[in-house]
């Protein structure tokens, strides 16, 4: 699996307000004429902040919107400093490196029927996979479950498709106007015929109720991203580390993971964003077993183990050979 990662060179075209702590980005190549890579919906893109950062964010604007990227940034309160330098730093004009699209929640545009449930800042890919569902006439129903009002991107957008759509609606979820209350994922799930198809972005909590209100349905059928880890890396260390192409070896301790190692050790292995849950760290392993702790391989491509991601996986041995 190779590790290096081709950029483009894209300009802020402009930047919108799309509600309290959330700002949107229309980025547009540098070159003149020039189309941006195809994308599809449920792909993101590493933007290569100037402050040395690399974040990933979810293009939610339509697929055949050949001619830009648009992605949506949530001013996060706990920001490592990803979010608060978008809001704060980066303005219309500005030229930014980005790599190219990556999908690791695709959509099974077949599906007789598709349920998307966003919680805040997770409607940006359900957004894509809306767009793309209406232009091929398919069934959907999106739950959009926000703080208020006041916090819900895109919502006049929304309002509008609902009074235009024939194939889906969108059920907006505002939790000071409901007490609280959080939306119920066994009603949404039990409503649905067996073939329906699942999809749910959004923080934790959310993530966590709808994954065991979705157990008993079959894996094809249930679709998760997550913004952030549900555990911490594997730092147990105790193990070697080889590079298949380089021949080099390093021992991992206690206390680090494989991607501290390796950049420690003078490598340049991709990463994002250290959580294991972009897929850019991927890396084919040779040899060993891996101790996965991503959020981005399904569990047969874990028990398989024919990758890993370095930013967070460990070894469940004494020696990992990996493409590197």
């Amino acid at each position: 699996m190779s590790q290096v990662e081709e950029i483009l060179q894209v300009r802020v075209q402009s930047i919108t307000f799309e509600a309290e702590g959330i700002l949107s980005y229309e980025l547009r190549p540098v070159a003149p004429r020039r189309e941006l890579p195809a994308f599809s919906p449920g792909a993101h893109v590493d933007l290569h902040l100037s402050n040395g950062l690399i974040r990933s964010y979810s293009l939610f604007n339509s697929q055949e919107q050949g001619g830009c990227y648009r992605v949506a940034v949530n001013l996060d309160a706990n920001s490592r400093g990803g979010s608060r330098f978008m809001h704060s730093s980066v303005g219309a004009g500005d030229i930014l490196t980005i790599g190219l699209p990556r999908n690791n929640f695709p959509l099974y545009e077949e599906a007789e029927h598709t349920v998307l449930i966003a919680g805040g800042i997770g409607i940006t890919p359900l957004f894509a996979m809306l767009k793309r569902l209406e232009a091929l006439g398919r069934r959907w129903t999106l739950y959009y479950s926000t703080r208020s009002r006041k916090n819900t991107a895109f919502i006049k957008e929304l309002e509008a498709v609902n009074a235009q759509s024939s194939h889906g609606r969108v059920v907006f979820h505002f939790d000071q106007e409901s007490a609280g209350g959080f939306l119920n994922f066994s009603d949404i799930v039990a409503s649905q015929a067996a073939s329906t198809h699942f999809y749910c972005c959004g923080p934790l909590p959310m993530l966590e109720a709808f994954e065991a209100a979705t157990a008993d349905l079959p894996d094809d059928c249930v679709h998760v991203e997550y913004f952030a880890a549900k555990e911490s890396a594997d730092t147990s260390g105790g193990f070697t580390v080889e590079l298949a192409r380089s021949g080099k070896s390093f021992y991992v301790p206690a206390g680090k993971t494989i991607l501290d190692v390796l950049i420690e050790g003078g490598q340049q292995p991709l990463y994002s964003c250290q959580e294991g849950i972009c897929g850019t760290c991927e890396v084919a392993v040779l040899e060993g077993e891996p101790d996965h702790r991503d959020l981005v391989l399904s569990a047969k491509q874990q028990r398989e183990g024919h990758s890993m991601m370095i930013c967070c996986s460990g070894c469940r041995g004494e020696r990992l050979v990996l493409d590197l």
